[in-house]
């Protein structure tokens, strides 16, 4: 193992790598293919996640319009549920789950969802910790074992991060279906896409976090090899 030239620790990127690959070729694989089937009763996806917030007693969430292809968001700050233009005004499988999906959020935000909450509450030190960890291992590896060692345990706090998003995001998706389904927005034929949109959505949190994971164990290996 070396700081310059071939690292032999990158070895522990490599499956995080592929993962990352495939689970952006399923999600757009999907989005694509499920964006060219409209849904059976024409709603879009605007029309899906006003009328869920409605249906869910949520009367001070504003749905609109971003720029960007598959930008959608909840903001809970603002209570805004930002669609994108692929979502917004289309009528598409994909673009009914994709805003069901994000309307789940809205949703678990206003029933105080114990993840969402917990997630919440942590982003001002996950953001701090994200803009030093790395600096603070690259500086430790020149000069200080104590700046590597800290630049590790913050990097440590942003996989705790990223891995408190997975129940978060699976949490959404099983709303979001359950709410098409049991409102009549789809019919059974219509689940199944939908599924695999999010599902494929999904898999690029759960690649984000195996990432994560794996440039931290990587990190720890090379602050052990320094230290023998």
């Amino acid at each position: 193992m070396h700081f310059y030239g071939y690292d032999s620790t990158m070895i522990f990127l490599l499956p995080a790598l592929i993962l990352a690959l495939y689970a952006e070729f399923k999600v757009n694989r999907n989005f694509k293919k499920y964006s060219a089937i409209n849904n059976k009763h024409g709603y879009t996806g605007a029309d899906v996640a006003k009328q869920l917030l409605m249906l869910s007693g949520i009367n001070d969430v504003t749905v609109q319009m971003v720029n960007g292809n598959l930008t959608d968001n909840y903001n809970p700050k603002n209570k805004t549920l930002n669609l994108s233009q692929s979502v917004y005004a289309s009528t598409s499988l994909s673009a009914v789950g994709v805003a069901a999906h994000e309307t789940g959020h809205a949703i678990q935000h206003q029933n105080e969802y114990f993840p969402l909450v917990l997630r919440s509450s942590v982003i001002p030190l996950v953001s701090f910790s994200s803009k030093l960890s790395i600096p603070l291992i690259f500086i430790g590896l020149l000069f200080s074992g104590r700046l590597l060692d800290l630049g590790i345990i913050l990097f440590g706090i942003v996989v705790i991060f990223q891995l408190m998003t997975l129940p978060v995001e699976f949490n959404a998706s099983k709303r979001a279906v359950k709410l098409l389904s049991e409102n009549n927005f789809l019919d059974e034929t219509e689940i199944p896409a939908v599924k695999k949109v999010l599902s494929a959505a999904a898999l690029t949190y759960v690649a984000a976090a195996v990432s994560a994971i794996a440039n931290l164990i990587r990190y720890i290996v090379i602050a052990q090899n320094r230290k023998n």
